[in-house]
């Protein structure tokens, strides 16, 4: 049974790290022409949302939110590759990407995203939003924009909790 270690981040630290996020993109971007938030299953596609709320409320532009399911992409599996769309969409082609997600850990889970963004299309870039960064890293992947950085030990798990999937907003570490 994993217990609570400590509260990282409370509704308002998630609010607040989003709208900073929010600002970063556009400026980083210099607007939000071609921009394209892909947000990765799960909490990664409510966090997108939030995002392109919080970008509408900045720029006065609607920033589209793609869903991404990464499970055929993971090289964990042993199905890997199986359930891959048929067709090529042209949702990414020619456009920033942002990959949202909740917590980079070992960046396996950002890898199998890029997969399968190029598999959707050619992007013109691709960069990475994450709430949490918990350090660890088995893959030379560093988020371009962070919530909150948060040093960890691998046994512990750090759980992102947003009320659109659990009903309460808040980050914690969990002690295994």
């Amino acid at each position: 049974m994993d217990r609570v270690k400590a509260h990282i981040m409370d509704g308002d630290a998630i609010a607040r790290s989003l709208k900073r996020i929010s600002y970063e993109i556009v400026e980083r971007n210099r607007g939000t022409a071609d921009l394209v938030l892909v947000g990765i299953r799960t909490r990664g596609i409510p966090l997108a949302r939030r995002i392109s709320r919080y970008i509408q409320a900045i720029e006065g532009v609607s920033v589209p939110v793609l869903e991404l399911d990464i499970t055929p992409y993971r090289d964990d599996r042993a199905d890997r590759g199986a359930g891959l769309p048929a067709e090529r969409g042209t949702e990414v082609q020619g456009k920033k990407v942002i990959l949202v997600d909740d917590v980079l850990y070992t960046g396996r889970t950002t890898r199998a995203a890029m997969d399968a963004v190029m598999h959707m299309g050619r992007a013109k870039r691709i960069q990475l939003a994450v709430l949490v960064d918990r350090g660890h890293r088995e893959l030379p992947i560093r988020a371009d924009y962070v919530g909150k950085n948060v040093p960890t030990s691998r046994s512990e798990t750090v759980c992102v909790r947003l009320t659109e999937t659990d009903g309460v907003d808040e980050a914690v570490i969990l002690e295994n």
